[in-house]
């Protein structure tokens, strides 16, 4: 198997249970375990799939249980072909673009990459940079004003409203930190402030790293615990040595295409998910498409369901 393009894939997965047979190796390597109880005991084999062996649970489940998958009648190997579309286009693919791919609705393809960037979320990253340097920079995430139609800009007279008379909403703050030659983490900030960044710094970044950001005041006291460098952006000072900001920059040009191009609106309810996703892909550049493929299936071990995603909003 070399899965090099989606006809490839495709041409593997002709039916559901070779789907299921490759996604039970991959999630289980060939031993089923209960979902539900987590039980090592051997489970029975029933013409549906397995009934846990367990006294205590007995419940029936299949492969699909306790993942992105779980009461989705949509075929494994469609969602395979739409894990391999979103997870190797650079920039993203659109709901509809993938509807249309994949030959299902718009409102089945938007629950279904919802689903895959769920899947995409890393609870724990890596400590960056323990040793080595790390760039950090903070991004905006919305349209401008001045490309705005005239009822949606920010009211003059009141500012807290747009000129339509429907609340303002600024844009939303991002910073990255991204280890030279490294990974990247993406996390959505209420403010630019000491008080928000400073802590997801100590989280992210081993104490070991030299850490490289612009003259932003947000990074003034970052120099009390790492070693701290930085260039003058204002001054048109953008490389000093080793010192730059280049690859992080490289990745906010990246992530701004792809939502202003792609998805066109990124609600801020849902903006961690499209960070996830991007951050991923970029920390995934180095691997081939089946690789990719096969390590992001591994992680699908997390539920979303339509109600939960739409709540609130």
């Amino acid at each position: 198997m070399n899965f090099k393009s989606l006809i490839q894939l495709l041409d593997y997965f002709k039916e559901e249970s070779t789907c299921i047979e490759y996604y039970e190796n991959v999630r289980w390597a060939g031993e089923p375990v209960c979902p539900h109880c987590d039980s090592d005991k051997t489970p029975y084999t029933t013409k549906r799939g397995y009934r846990c062996s367990d006294k205590e649970c007995r419940k029936d489940f299949t492969v699909k249980v306790g993942t992105i998958f779980e009461n989705s009648k949509i075929p494994l190997r469609t969602w395979f072909g739409a894990i391999f579309l979103a997870t190797n286009h650079k920039k993203g693919i659109s709901s509809v673009q993938l509807a249309s791919d994949l030959g299902i609705t718009q409102k089945s393809a938007w629950h279904v990459l919802h689903r895959i960037r769920e899947m995409l979320k890393v609870e724990a990253p890596a400590m960056l940079g323990d040793t080595n340097m790390v760039e950090i920079d903070e991004a905006y995430i919305g349209s401008k004003e001045g490309n705005k139609h005239f009822k949606k800009q920010r009211s003059k007279t009141n500012p807290s409203l747009n000129n339509d008379g429907t609340p303002y909403q600024p844009k939303r703050m991002v910073v990255g930190f991204v280890e030279r030659g490294g990974d990247i983490i993406v996390r959505h900030v209420k403010r630019a402030t000491n008080e928000e960044i400073l802590p997801l710094i100590e989280k992210h970044i081993g104490k070991g790293a030299e850490i490289h950001t612009d003259e932003s005041r947000i990074y003034h006291s970052v120099g009390k615990t790492y070693t701290h460098r930085t260039v003058v952006h204002s001054a048109s000072q953008y490389v000093v040595g080793n010192c730059h900001t280049n690859t992080i920059e490289n990745f906010w040009s990246q992530l701004k295409r792809g939502i202003n191009g792609i998805y066109h609106h990124v609600s801020e309810k849902h903006l961690e998910r499209y960070l996830d996703e991007y951050a991923n892909r970029y920390n995934t550049r180095n691997l081939t498409s089946q690789e990719r493929f096969e390590l992001f299936l591994g992680q699908s071990e997390s539920v979303l369901s339509y109600k939960k995603l739409v709540e609130n909003i």
